[in-house]
Parts: structure tokens; C-alpha cells; sequence
């Protein structure tokens, strides 16, 4: 059974960080890709940042270049995002995603096959 258990959210002030945690179980990571993404009231899922299991390579959205960092720890099986020079227009739920085909274009959400429940990140100004 395939879970994806996040954590690491909350409140922050403007210019502040967080680090946000996936623990993932239940499927062949070595194969994977995982990604961040995140959804703000009233707009759509957007995609944040993924890394490549295997290679670690990573990716990001101009939105979060250069502020976010994404990065696993393969003995804990859990992914990372650190998030630093929080905007008030990052608030939103974050969500951690696995795409175990990895075929389809990584800032796609329909690309991936598990989602975790999410954590609530909220910045204030």
C-alpha cells in the first residue's frame, strides 16, 4: 500500500523558512520521481519542485527558483522541500506527489500516480 505522509507545515512570517517532509512507503522508489505541489484557496494545484529518486536531479518552478531546495534522504525514504524567503504568496496546502511511470512531463499533476493528504503552510506579511 502506497502512503505518502507529510508534515512540516505551519506559520511563518514573510522572509522566514520551513522545511517540509514526505515519508513515502509502499512502492519502488529507485524508479520514481517525486514532486511538491501546491494549491492555494480558489486557484488551481500548481507544481512547485520533484526530484529523479535515482539520479537526484531536480527541478523548479520560476516561482520557487532559487528560494526552495528539494532533496531525499534514501535511508528514511522521505523527501524534502526547504522553503526559505517565504512570500505571503506561498501560502497554500503543499502537497507531495510520486510518479512511478515518470513517461509524462514532471510539472504535471495528472503525471502522477500518488498523493499525500497535505500540509497547510501559511505566510504572513
Amino acid at each position: 500500500q502506497v502512503q505518502l505522509v507529510e508534515s512540516g507545515g505551519g506559520l511563518v512570517q514573510a522572509g522566514g523558512s520551513l522545511r517540509l517532509s514526505c515519508a513515502a512507503s509502499g512502492f519502488s522508489f529507485s524508479s520514481s520521481r517525486m514532486g511538491w505541489f501546491r494549491q492555494a484557496p480558489g486557484q488551481a494545484r500548481e507544481f512547485v519542485a520533484a526530484t529523479r529518486w535515482n539520479t537526484g536531479i531536480t527541478y523548479y518552478a520560476d516561482s520557487v527558483k532559487g528560494r526552495s531546495t528539494i532533496f531525499r534522504d534514501s535511508a528514511k525514504n522521505t523527501v524534502y522541500l526547504q522553503m526559505s524567503s517565504l512570500k505571503p504568496e506561498d501560502t497554500a496546502v503543499y502537497y507531495c506527489a510520486a510518479d512511478l511511470r515518470v513517461f509524462g512531463r514532471v510539472n504535471q499533476d495528472s503525471e502522477y500516480d500518488y498523493w499525500g493528504q497535505g500540509t497547510q503552510v501559511t505566510v504572513s506579511s
